[in-house]
C-alpha cells in the first residue's frame, strides 16, 4: 500500500492538514489500514523534501495546510497510469509461517492449516455482512457516493482475497496428504533392503 501516493490522490483535491489527511483516507479505504498522525506528518515531510508538496498556509486554529505541486500531480498520474508490480510480490506471513512449519520437526502443520482456514472463514463472513450493510445502505440512500463506492471496492478485494486464501488453504491441505502417503508407501520400501542386509549379516556370523 502506498501512503505516500495515497495522500498525493487526496491533496490533488485540494489543500489539507494532516488530520484531515488521516481521516479522508481511513474514509475511503473503510480503515482498512489505519494511520497515525505521525505518520501521515512523517510523509508529508518527505513529499515536501521531494518537492511533491508544499506548504499552504495556517487556518486559525494554527492547522498547517499542505499543497500538491505539480511535479507531485506528475507522479501521481505516473502511479495511476503504472500496474502495480508483481516480480516482487510483498512478504506474505500465512505462506511464510506455512514454509517454515513443513520444515520444523514436531510441528502440527494440519493444526495450522485449520486454525488458518476457520480464521479465513470467521472474516469472510464479517467482510460479506459489511458489504450487505453497505449495499442496504446505498440503496436506502438511492445511489453511493465516491466515498462509500471506494470503501465498497476495497471491501470487495478483501472478500476475494479471504475466498482466494481459503481456497489455497485446501489446495495445502490436499498437497499435505498427499506427501504424507507418499511418505508412508516409501518407507516398506526402503525397510526391505535394510532387513534383507541385517539378515546377512546375522548369516555371516
Amino acid at each position: 500500500m502506498s501512503i505516500r501516493h495515497g495522500l498525493l490522490a487526496l491533496l490533488d483535491q485540494g489543500p489539507r492538514y494532516g488530520y484531515q489527511l488521516r481521516t479522508e483516507f481511513e474514509a475511503r479505504t473503510g480503515a482498512t489500514w489505519p494511520l497515525n498522525v505521525g505518520q501521515v506528518y512523517t510523509t508529508l515531510g518527505r513529499l515536501e523534501r521531494d518537492g511533491l508538496v508544499v506548504p499552504d498556509g495556517e487556518d486559525e486554529e494554527g492547522h498547517l495546510f499542505y499543497a500538491v505541486t505539480e511535479k507531485g500531480r506528475t507522479e501521481l498520474r505516473a502511479w495511476f497510469d503504472t500496474p502495480v508490480p508483481r516480480t516482487n510480490p510483498p512478504r506474505d506471513e500465512l505462506a511464510i509461517k506455512l514454509a517454515m512449519a513443513v520444515t520444523v520437526p514436531g510441528v502440527d502443520v494440519h493444526g495450522v492449516v485449520q486454525a488458518q482456514r476457520r480464521h479465513s472463514i470467521q472474516a469472510l463472513q464479517d467482510y460479506t455482512r459489511l458489504k450487505a450493510r453497505a449495499l442496504a445502505g446505498e440503496a436506502a440512500a438511492g445511489g453511493v457516493e465516491g466515498t462509500e463506492l471506494a470503501w465498497l471496492l476495497v471491501l470487495e478485494q478483501l472478500i476475494f482475497q479471504a475466498e482466494a486464501e481459503i481456497r489455497w488453504l485446501d489446495h495445502c491441505e490436499t498437497r499435505l496428504a498427499n506427501h504424507r502417503e507418499r511418505q508412508t508407501a516409501a518407507a516398506p520400501a526402503a525397510e526391505a533392503p535394510r532387513r534383507r542386509r541385517t539378515k546377512q549379516q546375522l548369516g555371516e556370523r
